[in-house]
Protein backbone atom coordinates (compact mmCIF):
# COMPACT_ATOMS: atom_id res chain seq x y z
CA UNK A 1 0.00 0.00 0.00
CA UNK A 2 1.39 3.39 -1.03
CA UNK A 3 1.44 6.63 1.00
CA UNK A 4 -1.18 8.20 -1.28
CA UNK A 5 -3.58 5.31 -0.59
CA UNK A 6 -3.17 5.79 3.18
CA UNK A 7 -3.93 9.50 2.91
CA UNK A 8 -7.11 8.78 0.94
CA UNK A 9 -8.26 6.28 3.59
CA UNK A 10 -7.53 8.82 6.35
CA UNK A 11 -9.88 11.26 4.63
CA UNK A 12 -12.69 8.69 4.77
CA UNK A 13 -12.93 8.93 8.54
CA UNK A 14 -12.25 7.11 11.80
CA UNK A 15 -13.73 3.73 10.84
CA UNK A 16 -11.61 3.53 7.70
CA UNK A 17 -8.46 4.32 9.69
CA UNK A 18 -9.27 1.64 12.28
CA UNK A 19 -9.84 -0.85 9.47
CA UNK A 20 -6.47 0.05 7.98
CA UNK A 21 -4.73 -0.38 11.33
CA UNK A 22 -6.30 -3.81 11.84
CA UNK A 23 -5.28 -4.79 8.33
CA UNK A 24 -1.68 -3.75 8.98
CA UNK A 25 -1.64 -5.56 12.34
CA UNK A 26 -2.75 -8.77 10.60
CA UNK A 27 -0.06 -8.29 7.99
CA UNK A 28 2.63 -7.78 10.65
CA UNK A 29 1.52 -10.94 12.48
CA UNK A 30 1.64 -12.85 9.24
CA UNK A 31 5.18 -11.67 8.47
CA UNK A 32 6.35 -12.37 12.02
CA UNK A 33 4.88 -15.86 11.69
CA UNK A 34 6.85 -16.48 8.53
CA UNK A 35 10.07 -15.46 10.27
CA UNK A 36 9.39 -17.76 13.24
CA UNK A 37 8.67 -20.82 11.14
CA UNK A 38 11.38 -23.48 11.09
CA UNK A 39 11.76 -27.22 10.61
CA UNK A 40 10.23 -28.23 13.95
CA UNK A 41 7.02 -26.16 13.74
CA UNK A 42 6.25 -26.32 10.01
CA UNK A 43 6.89 -28.39 6.90
CA UNK A 44 10.09 -26.50 6.12
CA UNK A 45 13.16 -28.77 5.79
CA UNK A 46 16.00 -28.54 8.38
CA UNK A 47 18.30 -27.18 5.68
CA UNK A 48 16.18 -24.03 5.48
CA UNK A 49 17.00 -23.13 9.11
CA UNK A 50 20.43 -21.92 7.97
CA UNK A 51 22.77 -20.21 10.41
CA UNK A 52 19.83 -19.29 12.64
CA UNK A 53 19.28 -22.93 13.47
CA UNK A 54 18.76 -23.28 17.19
CA UNK A 55 19.80 -26.18 19.35
CA UNK A 56 16.88 -28.53 19.53
CA UNK A 57 15.49 -28.66 23.04
CA UNK A 58 12.02 -29.81 22.06
CA UNK A 59 10.92 -32.92 20.26
CA UNK A 60 7.60 -34.44 19.37
CA UNK A 61 8.92 -37.75 20.64
CA UNK A 62 8.23 -38.53 24.28
CA UNK A 63 10.59 -40.28 26.68
CA UNK A 64 10.07 -44.03 26.74
CA UNK A 65 11.65 -44.56 30.15
CA UNK A 66 14.19 -46.96 28.68
CA UNK A 67 17.92 -46.59 29.12
CA UNK A 68 20.00 -45.60 26.12
CA UNK A 69 21.78 -48.30 24.15
CA UNK A 70 20.79 -51.88 23.36
CA UNK A 71 17.68 -53.11 25.14
CA UNK A 72 17.24 -56.40 26.97
CA UNK A 73 16.80 -59.22 24.45
CA UNK A 74 18.41 -57.15 21.68
CA UNK A 75 20.64 -59.28 19.47
CA UNK A 76 24.00 -57.56 19.48
CA UNK A 77 26.62 -57.58 16.74
CA UNK A 78 30.27 -58.13 17.47
CA UNK A 79 33.33 -59.77 15.95
CA UNK A 80 33.35 -63.52 16.47
CA UNK A 81 36.27 -65.87 15.94
CA UNK A 82 36.15 -67.94 12.77
CA UNK A 83 36.50 -71.74 12.92
CA UNK A 84 38.09 -71.78 9.47
CA UNK A 85 40.49 -68.83 9.05
CA UNK A 86 41.93 -68.22 5.58
CA UNK A 87 45.49 -68.12 6.87
CA UNK A 88 47.16 -69.44 10.03
CA UNK A 89 50.49 -67.98 11.16
CA UNK A 90 52.26 -69.96 13.89
CA UNK A 91 54.17 -67.89 16.43
CA UNK A 92 56.86 -70.10 18.06
CA UNK A 93 58.33 -69.55 21.51
CA UNK A 94 61.98 -70.64 21.71
CA UNK A 95 62.98 -69.77 25.27
CA UNK A 96 61.47 -69.36 28.72
CA UNK A 97 60.44 -65.83 29.58
CA UNK A 98 61.40 -66.41 33.21
CA UNK A 99 64.75 -68.28 33.24
CA UNK A 100 65.80 -68.21 29.58
CA UNK A 101 65.94 -72.02 29.15
CA UNK A 102 65.48 -73.39 25.60
CA UNK A 103 61.98 -74.61 24.69
CA UNK A 104 62.65 -75.67 21.09
CA UNK A 105 62.47 -79.42 21.85
CA UNK A 106 59.42 -79.12 24.13
CA UNK A 107 55.96 -80.25 23.00
CA UNK A 108 53.32 -77.56 22.40
CA UNK A 109 50.77 -77.67 25.24
CA UNK A 110 48.13 -75.35 23.75
CA UNK A 111 47.64 -72.26 21.56
CA UNK A 112 46.45 -68.76 22.49
CA UNK A 113 44.46 -67.72 19.42
CA UNK A 114 43.85 -64.20 18.14
CA UNK A 115 42.35 -63.27 14.76
CA UNK A 116 42.54 -60.20 12.55
CA UNK A 117 39.67 -59.51 10.16
CA UNK A 118 40.78 -57.46 7.17
CA UNK A 119 40.07 -56.94 3.49
CA UNK A 120 42.85 -57.89 1.07
CA UNK A 121 43.65 -55.45 -1.73
CA UNK A 122 40.96 -55.98 -4.41
CA UNK A 123 42.21 -57.51 -7.63
CA UNK A 124 40.55 -57.42 -11.04
CA UNK A 125 39.90 -60.78 -12.65
CA UNK A 126 40.29 -60.85 -16.44
CA UNK A 127 38.41 -63.67 -18.14
CA UNK A 128 39.36 -64.48 -21.73
CA UNK A 129 36.96 -66.34 -23.99
CA UNK A 130 38.61 -68.23 -26.84
CA UNK A 131 36.14 -69.26 -29.48
CA UNK A 132 37.46 -72.13 -31.56
CA UNK A 133 37.76 -71.62 -35.31
CA UNK A 134 37.71 -74.69 -37.52
CA UNK A 135 37.42 -75.46 -41.23
CA UNK A 136 34.83 -77.89 -42.43
CA UNK A 137 36.59 -80.74 -44.33
CA UNK A 138 33.54 -81.22 -46.56
CA UNK A 139 32.52 -77.70 -47.68
CA UNK A 140 35.71 -75.88 -46.66
CA UNK A 141 33.67 -73.29 -44.66
CA UNK A 142 35.20 -71.49 -41.67
CA UNK A 143 33.23 -72.27 -38.50
CA UNK A 144 33.54 -70.38 -35.17
CA UNK A 145 32.08 -71.15 -31.72
CA UNK A 146 29.54 -68.74 -30.24
CA UNK A 147 30.53 -66.35 -27.44
CA UNK A 148 28.35 -66.18 -24.28
CA UNK A 149 25.43 -63.77 -24.39
CA UNK A 150 26.57 -60.24 -23.57
CA UNK A 151 30.17 -60.73 -24.69
CA UNK A 152 30.11 -58.46 -27.73
CA UNK A 153 33.40 -56.49 -27.68
CA UNK A 154 37.08 -57.35 -27.79
CA UNK A 155 37.47 -55.93 -24.29
CA UNK A 156 34.57 -54.94 -22.00
CA UNK A 157 33.62 -54.59 -18.36
CA UNK A 158 31.67 -57.31 -16.57
CA UNK A 159 28.23 -56.76 -15.09
CA UNK A 160 29.37 -57.08 -11.47
CA UNK A 161 31.78 -54.18 -11.99
CA UNK A 162 29.00 -52.22 -13.69
CA UNK A 163 26.66 -53.02 -10.77
CA UNK A 164 29.19 -51.54 -8.33
CA UNK A 165 29.38 -48.37 -10.48
CA UNK A 166 25.57 -48.04 -10.42
CA UNK A 167 25.56 -48.69 -6.67
CA UNK A 168 28.07 -45.88 -6.05
CA UNK A 169 26.22 -43.42 -8.28
CA UNK A 170 22.56 -44.13 -7.49
CA UNK A 171 22.57 -45.56 -3.96
CA UNK A 172 25.56 -43.95 -2.24
CA UNK A 173 24.94 -40.82 -4.37
CA UNK A 174 28.64 -40.37 -5.16
CA UNK A 175 29.18 -37.97 -8.09
CA UNK A 176 30.40 -39.47 -11.38
CA UNK A 177 33.89 -37.97 -11.17
CA UNK A 178 34.49 -39.28 -7.65
CA UNK A 179 33.06 -42.69 -8.57
CA UNK A 180 35.65 -42.93 -11.35
CA UNK A 181 38.37 -41.97 -8.83
CA UNK A 182 37.25 -44.77 -6.48
CA UNK A 183 37.62 -47.35 -9.23
CA UNK A 184 41.09 -46.03 -10.02
CA UNK A 185 42.26 -45.87 -6.40
CA UNK A 186 40.75 -49.08 -5.00
CA UNK A 187 40.40 -51.43 -7.98
CA UNK A 188 43.10 -49.97 -10.29
CA UNK A 189 40.48 -49.83 -13.03
CA UNK A 190 40.59 -46.64 -15.18
CA UNK A 191 36.82 -46.37 -15.47
CA UNK A 192 35.81 -43.25 -17.40
CA UNK A 193 32.95 -40.96 -16.44
CA UNK A 194 31.30 -41.72 -19.79
CA UNK A 195 31.27 -45.44 -18.98
CA UNK A 196 29.47 -44.77 -15.68
CA UNK A 197 26.87 -42.59 -17.43
CA UNK A 198 26.31 -45.16 -20.20
CA UNK A 199 26.02 -47.95 -17.63
CA UNK A 200 23.36 -45.95 -15.81
CA UNK A 201 21.41 -45.48 -19.05
CA UNK A 202 21.64 -49.18 -19.82
CA UNK A 203 20.42 -50.15 -16.34
CA UNK A 204 17.45 -47.78 -16.56
CA UNK A 205 16.55 -49.28 -19.93
CA UNK A 206 16.59 -52.90 -18.75
CA UNK A 207 14.46 -51.91 -15.73
CA UNK A 208 11.50 -51.06 -17.99
CA UNK A 209 9.86 -54.34 -17.03
CA UNK A 210 10.31 -53.53 -13.33
CA UNK A 211 8.53 -50.20 -13.85
CA UNK A 212 5.48 -51.98 -15.26
CA UNK A 213 5.64 -54.67 -12.54
CA UNK A 214 5.72 -52.25 -9.61
CA UNK A 215 2.95 -50.13 -11.16
CA UNK A 216 0.62 -53.14 -11.06
CA UNK A 217 1.66 -54.15 -7.54
CA UNK A 218 1.14 -50.66 -6.12
CA UNK A 219 -2.33 -50.34 -7.62
CA UNK A 220 -3.26 -53.66 -6.01
CA UNK A 221 -1.99 -52.54 -2.56
CA UNK A 222 -4.35 -51.79 0.30
CA UNK A 223 -2.47 -48.69 1.50
CA UNK A 224 -0.06 -46.40 -0.39
CA UNK A 225 1.90 -43.46 1.01
CA UNK A 226 2.28 -40.47 -1.33
CA UNK A 227 4.58 -37.48 -1.16
CA UNK A 228 6.30 -35.00 -3.46
CA UNK A 229 9.28 -32.67 -3.33
CA UNK A 230 10.82 -30.02 -5.54
CA UNK A 231 13.94 -30.91 -7.54
CA UNK A 232 16.23 -28.80 -9.68
CA UNK A 233 16.51 -30.04 -13.26
CA UNK A 234 18.59 -27.93 -15.59
CA UNK A 235 18.12 -24.89 -13.33
CA UNK A 236 14.30 -25.12 -13.32
CA UNK A 237 11.92 -26.33 -10.63
CA UNK A 238 10.39 -29.76 -11.24
CA UNK A 239 8.60 -32.15 -8.90
CA UNK A 240 9.59 -35.64 -7.83
CA UNK A 241 6.65 -37.76 -6.70
CA UNK A 242 6.79 -41.05 -4.85
CA UNK A 243 4.38 -43.83 -3.99
CA UNK A 244 5.49 -46.19 -1.23
CA UNK A 245 4.49 -49.22 0.79
CA UNK A 246 6.61 -51.02 3.41
CA UNK A 247 7.92 -53.29 0.60
CA UNK A 248 7.71 -51.16 -2.56
CA UNK A 249 8.94 -47.75 -3.75
CA UNK A 250 8.23 -45.88 -6.97
CA UNK A 251 9.61 -42.46 -7.95
CA UNK A 252 8.32 -40.28 -10.78
CA UNK A 253 9.51 -36.88 -11.98
CA UNK A 254 7.30 -34.25 -13.65
CA UNK A 255 7.19 -30.55 -14.39
CA UNK A 256 4.02 -30.12 -12.29
CA UNK A 257 3.14 -30.84 -8.67
CA UNK A 258 -0.61 -31.44 -8.82
CA UNK A 259 -3.20 -33.57 -10.63
CA UNK A 260 -1.48 -33.27 -14.02
CA UNK A 261 1.53 -35.08 -12.56
CA UNK A 262 -0.65 -37.60 -10.69
CA UNK A 263 -2.45 -38.46 -13.94
CA UNK A 264 0.86 -38.89 -15.77
CA UNK A 265 2.18 -41.12 -12.99
CA UNK A 266 -0.96 -43.20 -13.38
CA UNK A 267 -1.22 -44.72 -9.90
CA UNK A 268 -3.81 -42.51 -8.18
CA UNK A 269 -6.35 -42.56 -11.06
CA UNK A 270 -6.39 -46.39 -10.95
CA UNK A 271 -6.06 -46.82 -7.18
CA UNK A 272 -9.07 -47.82 -5.05
CA UNK A 273 -7.40 -48.42 -1.68
CA UNK A 274 -6.30 -46.07 1.10
CA UNK A 275 -3.99 -43.15 0.26
CA UNK A 276 -1.93 -41.52 3.03
CA UNK A 277 -0.57 -38.06 2.25
CA UNK A 278 -0.42 -34.43 3.34
CA UNK A 279 -3.23 -31.94 2.71
CA UNK A 280 -2.19 -30.98 -0.83
CA UNK A 281 -5.66 -30.45 -2.31
CA UNK A 282 -4.94 -32.17 -5.63
CA UNK A 283 -4.92 -35.57 -3.90
CA UNK A 284 -8.60 -35.28 -3.03
CA UNK A 285 -9.64 -35.23 -6.69
CA UNK A 286 -9.26 -39.00 -6.80
CA UNK A 287 -11.85 -41.51 -5.64
CA UNK A 288 -9.77 -43.61 -3.24
CA UNK A 289 -10.00 -43.24 0.55
CA UNK A 290 -7.80 -40.44 1.88
CA UNK A 291 -5.99 -40.15 5.22
CA UNK A 292 -3.86 -37.27 6.45
CA UNK A 293 -0.38 -37.19 7.95
CA UNK A 294 -0.58 -36.22 11.61
CA UNK A 295 3.11 -35.35 11.80
CA UNK A 296 2.25 -32.36 9.62
CA UNK A 297 -0.58 -31.49 11.99
CA UNK A 298 1.70 -31.69 15.03
CA UNK A 299 4.22 -29.31 13.45
CA UNK A 300 1.50 -26.82 12.52
CA UNK A 301 -0.04 -27.05 15.99
CA UNK A 302 3.38 -26.48 17.55
CA UNK A 303 3.68 -23.27 15.55
CA UNK A 304 0.25 -22.06 16.64
CA UNK A 305 1.06 -22.78 20.29
CA UNK A 306 4.53 -21.19 20.22
CA UNK A 307 3.76 -18.16 18.04
CA UNK A 308 0.18 -17.30 19.04
CA UNK A 309 0.20 -18.80 22.58
CA UNK A 310 -3.11 -20.58 21.93
CA UNK A 311 -3.63 -23.30 24.53
CA UNK A 312 -6.05 -25.33 22.42
CA UNK A 313 -3.19 -26.18 20.05
CA UNK A 314 -1.12 -27.68 22.86
CA UNK A 315 -4.16 -29.63 24.05
CA UNK A 316 -4.59 -31.03 20.54
CA UNK A 317 -0.90 -32.03 20.41
CA UNK A 318 -1.21 -33.90 23.72
CA UNK A 319 -4.50 -35.47 22.59
CA UNK A 320 -3.12 -36.78 19.29
CA UNK A 321 0.04 -38.17 20.92
CA UNK A 322 -1.91 -39.91 23.69
CA UNK A 323 -4.38 -41.34 21.18
CA UNK A 324 -1.50 -42.61 19.05
CA UNK A 325 -0.05 -44.51 22.02
CA UNK A 326 -3.39 -46.07 22.94
CA UNK A 327 -4.18 -47.09 19.36
CA UNK A 328 -0.73 -48.61 18.80
CA UNK A 329 -1.07 -50.70 21.97
CA UNK A 330 -4.29 -52.14 20.58
CA UNK A 331 -2.87 -52.67 17.11
CA UNK A 332 0.01 -54.69 18.58
CA UNK A 333 -2.70 -57.10 19.75
CA UNK A 334 -4.33 -57.05 16.31
CA UNK A 335 -7.33 -55.06 17.53
CA UNK A 336 -8.83 -51.56 17.55
CA UNK A 337 -10.38 -49.44 20.26
CA UNK A 338 -13.98 -50.36 20.99
CA UNK A 339 -16.79 -48.09 19.81
CA UNK A 340 -17.27 -46.50 23.26
CA UNK A 341 -13.60 -45.50 23.44
CA UNK A 342 -13.71 -44.15 19.89
CA UNK A 343 -16.71 -41.96 20.66
CA UNK A 344 -14.99 -40.67 23.80
CA UNK A 345 -11.95 -39.62 21.79
CA UNK A 346 -14.12 -38.10 19.04
CA UNK A 347 -15.93 -35.95 21.61
CA UNK A 348 -12.64 -34.78 23.11
CA UNK A 349 -11.32 -33.97 19.63
CA UNK A 350 -14.40 -31.84 18.85
CA UNK A 351 -14.26 -30.13 22.25
CA UNK A 352 -10.68 -29.00 21.66
CA UNK A 353 -11.64 -27.68 18.22
CA UNK A 354 -14.52 -25.69 19.74
CA UNK A 355 -12.02 -24.06 22.10
CA UNK A 356 -9.93 -23.15 19.09
CA UNK A 357 -12.83 -21.62 17.19
CA UNK A 358 -13.75 -19.45 20.21
CA UNK A 359 -10.40 -17.65 20.03
CA UNK A 360 -10.27 -17.60 16.22
CA UNK A 361 -13.49 -16.13 14.94
CA UNK A 362 -14.03 -15.77 11.16
CA UNK A 363 -12.91 -12.42 9.67
CA UNK A 364 -15.53 -9.68 9.60
CA UNK A 365 -16.47 -7.70 6.51
CA UNK A 366 -13.84 -5.07 5.78
CA UNK A 367 -14.97 -1.46 5.65
CA UNK A 368 -11.90 -0.71 3.55
CA UNK A 369 -13.00 -2.33 0.32
CA UNK A 370 -10.48 -4.61 -1.26
CA UNK A 371 -10.80 -7.04 -4.13
CA UNK A 372 -11.32 -10.65 -3.08
CA UNK A 373 -12.30 -12.03 0.29
CA UNK A 374 -10.27 -11.40 3.41
CA UNK A 375 -7.77 -14.13 4.30
CA UNK A 376 -8.86 -16.37 7.16
CA UNK A 377 -5.31 -16.82 8.39
CA UNK A 378 -3.38 -20.01 8.90
CA UNK A 379 -4.81 -20.78 12.35
CA UNK A 380 -8.44 -20.67 11.23
CA UNK A 381 -7.60 -22.64 8.10
CA UNK A 382 -5.96 -25.34 10.27
CA UNK A 383 -9.01 -25.46 12.55
CA UNK A 384 -11.39 -25.82 9.61
CA UNK A 385 -9.23 -28.52 8.08
CA UNK A 386 -9.17 -30.53 11.34
CA UNK A 387 -12.95 -30.09 11.61
CA UNK A 388 -13.89 -30.87 8.00
CA UNK A 389 -11.42 -33.75 7.68
CA UNK A 390 -11.97 -35.43 11.04
CA UNK A 391 -12.26 -38.94 9.61
CA UNK A 392 -9.16 -38.45 7.48
CA UNK A 393 -7.24 -37.14 10.50
CA UNK A 394 -8.34 -39.88 12.93
CA UNK A 395 -8.22 -42.63 10.31
CA UNK A 396 -5.41 -44.40 12.18
CA UNK A 397 -7.95 -45.00 14.97
CA UNK A 398 -10.54 -46.52 12.65
CA UNK A 399 -8.40 -48.89 10.55
CA UNK A 400 -5.66 -51.37 11.44
CA UNK A 401 -3.62 -50.69 8.29
CA UNK A 402 -3.77 -46.88 8.39
CA UNK A 403 -0.74 -45.31 10.15
CA UNK A 404 -0.60 -42.19 12.30
CA UNK A 405 1.67 -40.33 9.89
CA UNK A 406 3.18 -40.34 6.41
CA UNK A 407 6.74 -40.89 7.59
CA UNK A 408 7.24 -43.87 5.27
CA UNK A 409 6.92 -41.71 2.16
CA UNK A 410 8.96 -38.90 3.73
CA UNK A 411 11.80 -41.33 4.54
CA UNK A 412 11.77 -42.66 0.99
CA UNK A 413 11.94 -39.19 -0.49
CA UNK A 414 14.60 -37.90 1.91
CA UNK A 415 17.53 -39.38 -0.03
CA UNK A 416 16.45 -37.47 -3.12
CA UNK A 417 16.99 -34.26 -1.16
CA UNK A 418 20.42 -35.56 -0.15
CA UNK A 419 21.22 -36.11 -3.83
CA UNK A 420 20.24 -32.51 -4.54
CA UNK A 421 22.49 -31.26 -1.73
CA UNK A 422 25.44 -33.23 -3.10
CA UNK A 423 25.04 -32.61 -6.82
CA UNK A 424 22.98 -29.42 -6.77
CA UNK A 425 20.74 -30.48 -9.65
CA UNK A 426 20.01 -32.97 -12.41
CA UNK A 427 21.50 -31.69 -15.64
CA UNK A 428 18.77 -33.18 -17.85
CA UNK A 429 15.22 -34.42 -17.46
CA UNK A 430 16.28 -37.75 -18.95
CA UNK A 431 18.98 -38.09 -16.30
CA UNK A 432 16.40 -37.45 -13.57
CA UNK A 433 14.13 -40.14 -15.04
CA UNK A 434 17.00 -42.64 -15.07
CA UNK A 435 17.76 -41.83 -11.43
CA UNK A 436 14.09 -42.32 -10.46
CA UNK A 437 13.89 -45.69 -12.22
CA UNK A 438 17.09 -47.07 -10.69
CA UNK A 439 16.44 -45.59 -7.26
CA UNK A 440 12.92 -47.11 -7.25
CA UNK A 441 14.48 -50.53 -7.86
CA UNK A 442 17.23 -50.07 -5.26
CA UNK A 443 14.82 -48.84 -2.57
CA UNK A 444 12.52 -51.79 -3.24
CA UNK A 445 15.46 -54.23 -3.12
CA UNK A 446 16.50 -52.84 0.28
CA UNK A 447 12.95 -53.17 1.62
CA UNK A 448 12.82 -56.76 0.39
CA UNK A 449 16.07 -57.59 2.23
CA UNK A 450 18.16 -58.49 -0.84
CA UNK A 451 21.71 -57.44 -1.69
CA UNK A 452 21.62 -54.31 -3.87
CA UNK A 453 24.78 -55.09 -5.87
CA UNK A 454 23.76 -58.71 -6.49
CA UNK A 455 20.29 -57.60 -7.62
CA UNK A 456 21.77 -54.99 -9.97
CA UNK A 457 24.12 -57.60 -11.48
CA UNK A 458 21.21 -59.97 -12.12
CA UNK A 459 19.22 -57.17 -13.76
CA UNK A 460 22.16 -56.36 -16.04
CA UNK A 461 22.40 -60.09 -16.84
CA UNK A 462 18.79 -59.97 -18.03
CA UNK A 463 17.24 -61.73 -15.01
CA UNK A 464 13.87 -60.47 -13.78
CA UNK A 465 14.90 -60.67 -10.13
CA UNK A 466 11.93 -58.51 -9.05
CA UNK A 467 9.56 -61.39 -9.78
CA UNK A 468 10.91 -62.98 -6.58
CA UNK A 469 9.84 -59.99 -4.47
CA UNK A 470 6.98 -60.19 -2.01
CA UNK A 471 4.33 -57.48 -1.86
Amino acid sequence: MKREDIEKIYDLGKDAVIGLILQLVDRIEELEGQLKKNSHNSSKPPSSDGLKKKKRTKSQRKKSGKKSGGQKGHKGRNLEMSDSPDEIILLPINSCDRCGASLESEEVKDYDRRQKVDIPPPTVAVTEYQAEIKYCPHCKAECKADFPEGITHKVQYGNYLRAIAIYFRNYELIPVERSAEIFEDIFSVPLSEGTIVNTTKRCAKVLHGFHEWIFGKLIASEVIHFDETGVNIGGKLHWLHNASTPLLTSYFVHTKRGSEAFDAMGILPAFNGKAVHDHWQSYFKYGCDHFLCNSHHLRELTFVYEHYNQLWANKMIVFLCELKIEVEKKKEQGALLDSIQMKKYEKKYKRILREGFKVNSPPEFEKVKKRGRKSKGKVLCLLERLRDYQNETLGFMYYLNVPFDNNLAERDIRMVKVQQKISGLFRTFCGAEHFCTIRSFISTVKKQGFSVIDALEKILNGEQVYLEFSC
